[in-house]
């Protein structure tokens, strides 16, 4: 598991995702994980396939799983 804490009370896990392309793919997978509870911040970036979430905890693989699936791609793991 590559979660790191940033700051007391923050998580930050970067994520691999494959099937992003463009700034569109970047914008449905920040969105679908921005609703997960208790995620303050997502960064997707397609040319790295990397998503790079912030939470007040460490989230639930299959919770981000099913996020990444809901917005059209595949949840590869952590980076």
């Amino acid at each position: 598991m590559t979660a790191q804490t940033d700051t007391p009370g923050s998580v930050t896990t970067v994520y691999k995702v494959s099937g992003m392309s463009c700034g569109h793919c970047e914008g449905a997978v920040s969105g679908e994980l921005s609703e997960l509870a208790g995620v303050t911040s997502v960064k997707a970036v397609a040319s790295t396939g990397e998503v790079t979430v912030v939470s007040t905890a460490v989230l639930d693989t299959e919770a981000v799983r099913s996020a990444v699936d809901e917005a059209g791609f595949e949840l590869v793991g952590q980076a």
